[in-house]
C-alpha cells in the first residue's frame, strides 16, 4: 500500500452485500479497506479502556463506512460499533458514511424514528431525487449529491426514516423537501424516493447529513449490480466532503494506532473459508497408509466414438453391474429438443470402480475427517483410518493438502475433468461454514461430506459424439491396459452394436412438454407424506413478518415431501437393472432411469456413497471453476411450469419479467457477487447476464451469471470459492447467515440434508464444477422403517425437499403452488405407487 493511499474502515453488520460495498470503495475511490464486524470481542463496550481503543483504532482512517445489515437500529446487538461512533466527543470525530442499517442508525442518533414501510422494497429499483444541486447549498457545504446526474438505484429495506415527511402538504412539499425538520435540527436531507401505494404517495429519505458532524447517510445500496453508475459520483463526492472536512480540522490520520485482531483486510477475503482466526497451519497428512495412495499418477485416456443410441445409463450398465457404489453426473437433456441449447449440457461423467476408489467423510462439528479405502491395490478389502483436525483448523484446509499434492500441470482442455474428487456436501457443512447452529440434536453419524478420489473415469461429449476413458495411474503401461480392456468390454457389449434397442419412445418423451405417466403396475403401494398447504402457506407468512422487521431482505423457504416404500433388493448390491416398460421403477437405479426420462436436466445425477443414495435432475448450476481462475455461479431464482398457456419462451419471459421475479433474482445475484469478491477481491467480479429466461423440459427459469477472476498469485483457488460460497445462496436467501438462522426455527430445525447442498467434482488440472441439489429424491441406508404386522418387508424413506424464495411481495397462495411445482417433477417417479 502506498503511503498516500486512502485508508477506510468499513463496520461490517453481517450483511450479505458488505464485500460488494469494499470492492465499491476500493475502486472508486483508489483506497485501501479495512474490516471490522460490529461486534469484535477485542473490542468490547464493556470493558473500562474501551472509549480510548476506539479512538486510537479510528484515528487510523480518513473515514468510516457503517454498513447493511439485517435487523432494527434501535437494537444495540444489531448495530454494534455504529453508536458508538455517532456519540463522539467533537474532537474525536472522523468522517463517517451510513448505508441502509447504518444510515438508520444515524437517524436514530439525531432523534429520529424508524418505522416499518407499507410494503418492504427489496430488489426493487427507483429514481433517486436528489435535486442535483438546484437552490441547494453547494458541495462545500455537505450536498453529496451535488453535480450528480439523475439515477436509479436499488433498494433493500423495510424499515424506513420518519421525520415527520407525512404531515407536509402536497403543496408546500417542493420548497419543503430539503428543510430539516423542526423537531430534528440535526437531519438535513439529500435525497428522496417516492412509491405509489395506490390510495397514496409514500415518501421515503434515502440520504441525508449531520446539519454539524462529518456523518453523511445513504437509505438505497450504491454497491447493487442494478444501481447505475452515475451513483458512484456520490461515493466520491462523499470522500472529497470527507477529506475537506479532516483538512479544515487538522485531522490527518495516524497509521501507528494499534490495531484490533478482528479487523480484516479486504484482500484477505473476510467470508472466505480461511478467516483470520483459523490456524492456517497444514493439517497433517500421513506419507503412509490410505493417505498417502493416489500420489505422483500419470494421466491418460483412450477415445472411442459412442453409438447413437448409447447414453450415460447404457454405460453404467454394461460396465459396472456389479459395483455398490456410484457416482454419474447425468446431461440428460443433452438430446432433448423442447429446451434451449444453452441448457442442455454437453459432458456427462462417469466414475468408475468407486468401490475401489479413496472417500474422504466428513460430519459437522466433528474434529476428524475419515478416509476409507482398499489396503491395497490387489485388496477389495476396505480400511478406514481418521486424520484429525487441528484446533481451529477446517475441513476445507485438509482438503486442499489432499487435492494439491496430486495435481497436474496438464495442458489438455478438451476433457471437463480428467480424474479427481468427485461427491456432495449437505446444506449443514455450508451452515457450519457461516457459523449457523441448529437448536435440534443431530441423532445420525452420516457425512456432510463425501468426496471419493476417482482415478478412473469416462466423460461423455454429447456435443461430438465420443467418450473419453480417462485414468490416473502410476504406471502409465497398466494405466493403458485397463482402458484397453475397457473398451473392449465396451464393444464386445451387445447393447453397444445393437441398434435395434434403441426406444424412440423415450426419445419422444424428450421433446413433448408433459412427461407420460407409468402404467400401473402390482407393485405395492408406497405411502407419500406431503407438505400440508395450510401449514406451508402459515410458514410464508411467518417469513413475511421476519422480512417486515428487517431481519431478511429473502427467505428460501422450503419443505420436505416422505416416501416411504417396500426396501428394494438392490439396495446394497445387485446388477444394475434398466427400467422395462410398463413396470414400475422398483430399485433406485430404476428410479435414477424413470426420473431422467421424464425431466431430463443438464446437471441429472445418480450416486451412492457415503451411505447416502441420491437421484437428482438438478437444473442449477452452483459454481463452476477453471484452472485459469475463472470461477463462474448461475443463481437461478423465478420459475414458471411449461403448459398449454405458457408453452414458449415469449410467453414464460412475460410472466418472468416482473419486479417480484427480478427482485428475488437480482437480491441472489448481489449475494453471489459478495460470495465471489470475498475471495476473488475488489473489483474481479461481473455480471455477464441478469435476469435470462431459459427453457428447460417442463419449466421455465430466471438465470443470471456472475463471474469472478481470482488473483493470479496462486494463493486462491476455486475451492476457496466453494467454501466461501456455501449454502448456496439460492437457497437461503440474504443476509445468509441471519436468513439461515430464521429459516431452521420456521422449518422446526429439521435438516435439509441432501438438499440445497451441492454435487459435483473438481480435478487435478484444478478445473471443478458443481451443481445445486435441488429437483431431487435422496435416501440414507441407516434409515430404515419396520413395517406393521408379520412377514412384511424392511421399509426405506425417500426425502424430496421443495421449496421457493419468499420476499414481501409474495403471496401465501402464490408459494405454495410453486412448491408443489417443483415437487411436481421428482415425485411423479412414485405416481403409481401412491
Amino acid at each position: 500500500m502506498k503511503m498516500n493511499t486512502p485508508r477506510i474502515l468499513f463496520i461490517d453488520a453481517y450483511d450479505s452485500f458488505s464485500n460488494n460495498i469494499v470492492s465499491l470503495l476500493t475502486t472508486t475511490l483508489d483506497a485501501h479497506v479495512d474490516i471490522l464486524p460490529i461486534d469484535p470481542p477485542d473490542l468490547n463496550p464493556k470493558e473500562p479502556n474501551f472509549p480510548q481503543r476506539l479512538i486510537n483504532l479510528l484515528r487510523r482512517y480518513d473515514a468510516v463506512v457503517c454498513g447493511p445489515g439485517p435487523g432494527s437500529p434501535d437494537l444495540a446487538q444489531d448495530v454494534g460499533l455504529m453508536r458508538y461512533i455517532w456519540d463522539l466527543e467533537r474532537e474525536h470525530l472522523v468522517p463517517v458514511l451510513g448505508i441502509c442499517l447504518g444510515f438508520q442508525s444515524l437517524v436514530v442518533s439525531c432523534g429520529g424514528i424508524v418505522k416499518k414501510l407499507r410494503t418492504g422494497l427489496h430488489g426493487m429499483i427507483r429514481e433517486i431525487d436528489h435535486g442535483n444541486g438546484i437552490d441547494r447549498p453547494n458541495l462545500q457545504e455537505g450536498n453529496i449529491f451535488y453535480g450528480v446526474s439523475p439515477f436509479k438505484a436499488t433498494l433493500y429495506h423495510s424499515l424506513h426514516a420518519d421525520i415527520g415527511q407525512e404531515s407536509i402538504t402536497a403543496e408546500s412539499w417542493a420548497a419543503s423537501k430539503w428543510i430539516s425538520p423542526a423537531h430534528l435540527p440535526d437531519v438535513v436531507p439529500l435525497a428522496w424516493v417516492y412509491e405509489d401505494r395506490g390510495d397514496y404517495i409514500e415518501r421515503i429519505l434515502v440520504s441525508m447529513k449531520h446539519r454539524t458532524k462529518p456523518f453523511w447517510g445513504l437509505q438505497y445500496h450504491p454497491e447493487s449490480i442494478c444501481t447505475e453508475p452515475a451513483g458512484h459520483q456520490v461515493i466520491k463526492n462523499w470522500f472529497n466532503e470527507a477529506r475537506r472536512w479532516n483538512h479544515a480540522n487538522n485531522r490527518v490520520a495516524s497509521f501507528t494506532s494499534i490495531v484490533p485482531d478482528d479487523i480484516t483486510e479486504s484482500r484477505k477475503a473476510f467470508m472466505g473459508s480461511f478467516p483470520k482466526d483459523m490456524d492456517c497451519s497444514e493439517p497433517h497428512l500421513s506419507d503412509k497408509g490410505l493417505a498417502s495412495q493416489g500420489i505422483n499418477c500419470l494421466y491418460g485416456s483412450k477415445i472411442l466414438q459412442l453409438p447413437i443410441h448409447i447414453e450415460a445409463p447404457d454405460i453404467v450398465e454394461i460396465l459396472q453391474g456389479n459395483e455398490k457404489k456410484f457416482i454419474v453426473l447425468d446431461s440428460a437433456s443433452a438430446k432433448a429438443n423442447r429446451i434451449g441449447a444453452d441448457v442442455r449440457g454437453r459432458y456427462s461423467i462417469i466414475a468408475l470402480d468407486v468401490d475401489e476408489a479413496l472417500k474422504l467423510e466428513y460430519k459437522t462439528g466433528d474434529r476428524h475427517v475419515t478416509i476409507r479405502g482398499p489396503t491395497s491395490q490387489l485388496s477389495t478389502q476396505e480400511a478406514s483410518e481418521k486424520i484429525d483436525l487441528g484446533p481451529r483448523q477446517t475441513i476445507w484446509q485438509l482438503l486442499a493438502k489432499f487435492w494439491n499434492s496430486r495435481k497436474m500441470a496438464i495442458k489438455d482442455n478438451s476433457s471437463p475433468f480428467l480424474g479427481g474428487f468427485m461427491g456432495y456436501t449437505t446444506y449443514e457443512l455450508g451452515l457450519e461454514g457461516i457459523d449457523v447452529k441448529s437448536n435440534q440434536e443431530r441423532l445420525h453419524n452420516r457425512p456432510d461430506l463425501c468426496f471419493a478420489w476417482v482415478t478412473k473415469s469416462i466423460v461423455i461429449d454429447h456435443t461430438k459424439g465420443v467418450m473419453r476413458l480417462q485414468y490416473l495411474s502410476p504406471s502409465e503401461s497398466d494405466g493403458r491396459k485397463w482402458a484397453d480392456s475397457v473398451a473392449e468390454k465396451l464393444r464386445n457389449s451387445p447393447a453397444w452394436s445393437d441398434g435395434l434397442r434403441v426406444d424412440f419412445n423415450k426419445r419422444a418423451q424428450l421433446s413433448q412438454l408433459t412427461p407420460p405417466s407409468t402404467p400401473k403396475s402390482l407393485f405395492l403401494k408406497a405411502s407419500i407424506q406431503v407438505p400440508d398447504a395450510d401449514e406451508y402457506e402459515s410458514k410464508v407468512r411467518t417469513c413475511q413478518d421476519y422480512i417486515a422487521s428487517g431481519d431478511s431482505y429473502e427467505l428460501c423457504l422450503t419443505d420436505q415431501t416422505h416416501i416411504t416404500r417396500p426396501r428394494s433388493p438392490s439396495t446394497d448390491s445387485s446388477r444394475l437393472t434398466p427400467l422395462e416398460p410398463g413396470k414400475q421403477p422398483q430399485t433406485s437405479w430404476q428410479l435414477y432411469r424413470s426420473l431422467r426420462s421424464r425431466q431430463p436436466a443438464p446437471f441429472g445425477s445418480y450416486i451412492r456413497l457415503g451411505g447416502a443414495t441420491l437421484i437428482s435432475s438438478s437444473p442449477e448450476r452452483f459454481l463452476e471453476f477453471g484452472a485459469d481462475g475463472l470461477c463462474s455461479m448461475r443463481p437461478m431464482k423465478g420459475t414458471v411450469r411449461k403448459c398449454r398457456a405458457v408453452s414458449t419462451l415469449e410467453q414464460a419471459e412475460a410472466i418472468l419479467h416482473v419486479p417480484k421475479e427480478e427482485a428475488e433474482n437480482l437480491m441472489i445475484v448481489d449475494l453471489v457477487r459478495h460470495d465471489l469478491h470475498g475471495v476473488c477481491g475488489p473489483g474481479r467480479v461481473e455480471v455477464p447476464k441478469l435476469n435470462i429466461v431459459e427453457e428447460y423440459a417442463s419449466v421455465f427459469q430466471m438465470i443470471s451469471v456472475v463471474e469472478g477472476r481470482l488473483p493470479g498469485d496462486g494463493i486462491k483457488t476455486g475451492l476457496d470459492v466453494l467454501a466461501a460460497s456455501l449454502p448456496p445462496g439460492s437457497m437461503t436467501g440474504a443476509p445468509k447467515k441471519r436468513s439461515c438462522e430464521i429459516l431452521d426455527e420456521i422449518e422446526g430445525g429439521r435438516e435439509r440434508s441432501l438438499y440445497s447442498g451441492v454435487v459435483g467434482y473438481m480435478d487435478v488440472a484444478g478445473k471443478g464444477d458443481w451443481s445445486v441439489t435441488i429437483r431431487s429424491l435422496f435416501r440414507w441406508d441407516d434409515e430404515k422403517v419396520e413395517a406393521p404386522g408379520e412377514h412384511q418387508p424392511e421399509l426405506e424413506v425417500w426425502h424430496i425437499g421443495a421449496g421457493g424464495a419468499v420476499t414481501a411481495l409474495s403471496t401465501a397462495e402464490g408459494e405454495r403452488d410453486e412448491m408443489f411445482t417443483k415437487l411436481k417433477g421428482p415425485l411423479g417417479v412414485f405416481d403409481d405407487e401412491a
